[in-house]
């Protein structure tokens, strides 16, 4: 049975033992009024583990590592600045195996919405809806700001504790959109047929991809991540999820990663589901949805097509993510197009971003390799021997490198 108490009564370090896992949702869906009364007692609690995905509040502050250790699949967001003072552990799992890796979890923090038809986990059920079932305890804090979404619920009985508060959920803040991500958005629009279901990821260039669809027809998605470009384009009639071969009529996403236009559009609205990550990346759900396209970025990219989406210079700034789910979702669904597009250049030009070598890790292996697009073109390397991928490569890499790269490449 659900105790309900106020936020001032709740003391963590009767519940928390020093080692135990703490795990929150993520990006907007972090119960604020529950993280920070966590930091605020976090001395008496002892030191303890904290996974938080991608971060935007202050409770994952290096400030607070002498009694916190965090962890996250990712260093984006404010987790970079725990990456820069070397107090941010990070799990290299893809995202199918991402509940997994944190089960069985001590502590699960979640903020939910109360609506008419029960408890919603709002803006992101991801990770979050595996790890219910496996926490020793769970807080709830219902958010009378937080939208009420569709798709997988929460029933009452599995949550232990529950706080009431209202606060302004966090928000991504977009990115801004330059020519260079127009050209690439221009490219990979000629590639996308109307119809198709499309799974982007985070930032100003899924944001200007979108946006150079805009004229396209009855588009459908089905992703782990949407933001606020995803509610503008199903306002105005593009995103329609008419021809989807799954899910007919819906957008299905895991995570809201924006702000106020996702989160009022979201709000009692069937039209989009928020789903647990064991959906949303399912391998046989993905092969079944006809003109999947996954578009997903990368940090570089070989002439090989092997892919590092995680480290840039010595910065864990990426994510291993869910982009090979995608991927490999992709390669499998019939007519799918597997996309990783990226700026052919990095630090305002002086590094290509197609490079010989990987300086980073392997994030996504040549053998999942698909199209490969920067702002000077489509590498599509699929059934292409490693001589002939990197001669495509090249093509699409900044003019000022290309002839270095065939002298790597020996052309």
């Amino acid at each position: 049975m659900t105790d309900e108490i106020s936020l001032e009564a709740l003391d963590f370090s009767a519940l928390i033992l020093p080692g135990d896992r703490v795990v929150w949702g993520q990006g907007g869906a972090e119960p604020q009024a529950l993280t920070a009364r966590l930091m605020a007692q976090r001395e008496a609690i002892g030191t303890f583990r904290a996974f938080v995905g991608m971060s935007l509040s202050e409770a994952a502050s290096p400030a607070h590592g002498a009694q916190v250790q965090f962890q996250s699949y990712t260093g984006a967001g404010r987790n970079r600045a725990l990456a820069r003072e070397q107090r941010l552990g990070i799990l290299p799992c893809h995202y199918t195996q991402l509940a997994q890796a944190l089960a069985p979890v001590d502590v699960l923090l979640l903020q939910v919405a109360e609506g008419p038809e029960g408890f919603s986990f709002s803006i992101a059920a991801e990770y979050l809806v595996p790890l219910v079932k496996s926490a020793r305890l769970v807080i709830a804090e219902v958010n009378d700001q937080a939208p009420w979404t569709y798709g997988e619920g929460i029933d009452p009985s599995d949550i232990d504790l529950l706080v009431r508060s209202s606060l302004s959920p966090l928000e991504v803040p977009s990115g801004a959109i330059g020519d260079v991500e127009r050209a690439i958005a221009g490219h990979i629009g000629g590639l996308v047929e109307d119809g198709s279901t499309l799974q982007l990821g985070l930032g100003s260039l899924p944001e200007a991809i979108l946006d150079g669809l805009r004229w396209h027809r009855d588009l459908g998605i089905h992703s782990g991540a949407i933001g606020d470009k995803v509610a503008e384009l199903m306002e105005c009639g593009v995103i329609t999820n008419r021809r989807k071969s799954i899910d007919s009529g819906v957008t299905v996403a895991g995570v809201m990663f924006g702000g106020e236009r996702i989160y009022r559009y979201a709000h009692c609205n069937p039209l989009i589901q928020i789903r647990s990550t064991t959906y949303t990346h399912a391998p046989d759900v993905l092969a079944s949805i006809d003109r999947f396209v996954s578009i997903n970025s990368a940090i570089e990219v070989d002439l090989t097509g092997q892919i590092n989406a995680e480290v840039a210079g010595a910065a864990y700034v990426g994510a291993v993510g869910g982009a090979m789910d995608f991927i490999r979702g992709a390669h499998a669904s019939r007519g799918g197009l597997p996309i990783i597009a990226l700026q052919a250049t990095a630090l305002k030009g002086t590094q290509s971003r197609v490079v010989g070598q990987l300086n980073g890790p392997v994030s996504t292996p040549r053998a999942d390799a698909g199209l490969i697009v920067t702002e000077y073109g489509v590498a599509d390397l699929r059934g292409c021997d490693l001589r002939e991928r990197a001669r495509r490569m090249i093509d699409i890499a900044h003019p000022d490198f290309k002839e270095a790269l065939a002298l790597e490449a020996r052309l």
